[in-house]
């Protein structure tokens, strides 16, 4: 099996809402789309299955034009494009078995039975499922239901896949086994794949490039670790688990509110961004009143929230917004409105053009 390449731009006119996005992965590829809840990742996908009407633009599979808006007007059916869309639902038929459910698109292209069945239970083996190919869904666990999803995806030879976040009701260990076993097929198979997430792991995991969708537009593109390493937004810092601060320089020092640091070889008067890890901040209570920074990297913020992270607790401030994280021990005493003293070494932070 040999995934097709996908060339698209998709322009989606919605009341209250515009899609204008870009897309491309190349044959074999996967390529991961991230966005806050409402950015047009669902529609999107959506528009490449032809389920969404576009209103400008293009979608190209391999040689094969699927959808064009302008004259000559072409749209092919979601049963002939040879995409399939996987979303959170595995929507299975019930009252058929596994096996019976995977077969079930080699059948509605007119195998015969008796080999859409070997062939199913092939599929079922190869997603860690062999031997339960007589159950029904309803015997099933959720995880287990989302690899029979997957199975039958595959089965049925895709040009590309399309996963419309398909982790999002699993628990963390069942989600991560079955990441693991989606990289490997899409792998195996030479799967063409856009993969909707909202997940930093699925990204990092599943993807070969990850685009970045947020009010409908296409804010950043590239490779998963180059993206998440330089983010050009504040929804990307948060999902990289990064500060991203916005400043400028004044040839001397980079300055944001109250945070002062030495810019290196950054150009006057030019807007950037510094980037530092929560955990590289150091927090400490600061005194009744706000004080003046003694020297570069230090400054006094007001904690604006706390919120609980797996190794203790992120403490999030204003004036500018940076999040540091401190061990559980130390929040004590910090409440909304408190005042406190921050401060970050030199060498633990990074500076990228806005």
């Amino acid at each position: 099996m040999t995934g097709e390449r996908l060339e698209a731009r998709i322009v989606v006119a919605r009341h209250g809402f515009d899609l204008d996005a870009v897309v491309s992965a190349d044959a074999g590829e996967v390529v991961a789309i991230m966005g806050p809840s409402g950015a047009g990742k669902s529609t999107l996908l959506g528009a490449l299955a032809g389920l969404v009407p576009i209103h400008e633009g293009r979608i190209r599979l391999g040689e094969r034009t699927l959808d064009a808006a302008h004259r000559p007007r072409v749209h092919v059916t979601p049963s002939q494009r040879g995409v399939v869309l996987l979303g959170q639902d595995p929507r299975l038929f019930p009252h058929l078995s596994a096996r019976e459910n995977v077969a079930f698109g080699r059948r509605a292209r007119g195998a015969p039975r008796a080999r859409a069945a070997a062939q199913a239970d092939e599929w079922l083996g190869r997603v860690g499922l062999a031997g339960v190919g007589d159950r029904r869904p309803s015997q099933l666990s959720g995880g287990q239901q989302q690899r029979v999803a997957v199975a039958r995806a595959l089965a049925t030879e895709p040009s590309a896949l399309l996963l419309d976040e398909p982790l999002t009701s699993l628990d963390v260990e069942t989600a991560a086994d079955i990441r693991a076993m989606l990289r490997e097929q899409l792998i195996a198979t030479g799967t063409t794949a856009v993969v909707a997430t909202h997940d930093a792991v699925d990204a990092v995991s599943v993807a070969d490039r990850l685009t970045v969708l947020e009010a409908g537009t296409v804010t950043q593109h590239g490779r998963v670790r180059d993206v998440l390493a330089a983010p050009a937004s504040r929804f990307v810092a948060s999902v990289s688990g990064l500060n991203r601060v916005l400043g400028a320089s004044d040839g001397r020092w980079w300055r944001s509110g109250e945070l002062i640091l030495a810019p290196g070889a950054l150009p006057a008067g030019a807007p950037s961004a510094a980037v530092f890890a929560p955990s590289a901040v150091r927090l400490e209570p600061a005194g009744p009143a706000r004080d003046a920074a003694s020297r570069a990297g230090e400054w006094t913020a007001t904690v604006v929230r706390l919120e609980q992270t797996p190794a203790g607790v992120r403490v999030r401030t204003a004036e500018p917004d940076v999040a540091a994280d401190i061990t559980a021990d130390r929040a004590a005493g910090l409440a909304p409105g408190t005042l406190v003293r921050l401060s970050i070494a030199p060498e633990e932070v990074r500076f990228i053009p806005a």
